[in-house]
């Protein structure tokens, strides 16, 4: 990509109306509105009704971000999707029903799986695919209905979901000068798999005629590791990012973290010496929406007008798999 640039022209998001708030929720379980803030800053989360896919909040997203751009859907080349709970198991991918739904005929579609870090690995995925060959325009989402694969019996994971898409469009350009994405740094550690799982229903685990079980498959995680995780996830791919940029943390503009725990930003902010009001924080108002909580913070952040071209925005992401990374990216 050195003698091209490729630039985030557009934003998307969908967010489903039904909103849940804790008081909701301790009505229902053992917990409160008190312990739920305390704990991960959450206050709220929206639910998709259950009519609603993966592709319906994805297309929605999508042309949004479309009708941002002015674009016409036969003009996107690619569609990157990342989702953890894509429409069906296996096939068809989610990226090609929202394709189909958004009519845009000229585009190849896949998905990605990588847990909350799916939007930052499909942003740089995107961009690869079109640094080569003669595509110029692609679309970028993240997607989820976690209130599908949430043990709502489980009140300790059933309080940070929530449901909701973002999307950017990525457009190609020759012009050096114009930003975009400068750089990202992707990472896996597979060692930590079994920390944040969904364990029924694969190959490892596949259904069995006859059997009974008394839950269907539903997030798995040990609260204590995801979070010892995520906190070294954050301060280790920032630092790495300010190296490998050249960057100081003065030059940042604003660090757009995955949207897990605030408790979690907080201790990376305070590790690294990094004010918290450099982060965009927006988890209050809809928990962890997993690979959709990046393009859904970029798009609020973007709308508020609160970005202008030339600043430097930071993202990262850390989830499932266990994954990590995030992007370097002049707007």
């Amino acid at each position: 990509m050195k003698n091209m640039a490729i630039e985030i022209i557009a934003t998307g998001r969908a967010i489903p109306p039904k909103r849940v708030s804790n008081d909701d929720l301790a009505a229902q379980i053992d917990t409160s509105d008190e312990w739920i803030r305390s704990h991960t800053g959450i206050g709220y989360r929206h639910i998709a009704d259950e009519s609603v896919a993966c592709s319906d909040l994805a297309a929605e997203a999508a042309k949004n971000a479309l009708e941002m751009a002015g674009c016409c859907p036969l003009s996107i080349d690619v569609i990157v999707l990342a989702t953890a709970t894509a429409d069906y198991y296996g096939t068809p991918s989610t990226a090609c029903i929202v394709q189909d739904k958004i009519s845009a005929r000229n585009a190849f579609a896949m998905d990605i799986t990588a847990g909350c870090t799916g939007f930052v690995y499909a942003l740089e995925t995107a961009a690869g695919l079109l640094s080569v060959g003669p595509r110029k325009r692609a679309l970028v989402i993240g997607a989820e209905v976690l209130s599908r694969v949430t043990n709502w019996d489980d009140r300790g994971t059933c309080v940070l979901f929530g449901d909701g898409a973002g999307a950017v469009i990525l457009e190609r350009t020759e012009d050096k000068a114009a930003g975009g994405l400068l750089q990202t740094l992707l990472y896996a550690d597979g060692s930590g798999a079994e920390s944040l799982i969904m364990r029924r229903g694969g190959s490892r685990s596949p259904y069995k005629k006859g059997e009974t079980i008394d839950t269907s498959i539903c997030i798995e995680m040990n609260g204590q590791e995801v979070y010892n995780f995520a906190v070294k996830a954050i301060t280790d791919t920032l630092e790495a990012l300010l190296k490998a940029g050249n960057f100081s943390i003065d030059d940042v503009t604003r660090i757009i973290p995955h949207q897990a725990n605030a408790r979690i930003v907080l201790a990376a902010s305070k590790r690294l010496g990094i004010p918290i009001e450099k982060f965009y924080l927006n988890i209050e108002q809809f928990a962890n929406t997993s690979s959709a909580s990046i393009p859904i913070a970029l798009d609020e952040i973007n709308r508020l007008g609160q970005l202008k071209k030339g600043d430097l925005i930071l993202t990262v992401g850390f989830g499932g798999g266990l994954t990590y990374g995030g992007n370097i990216i002049i707007w």
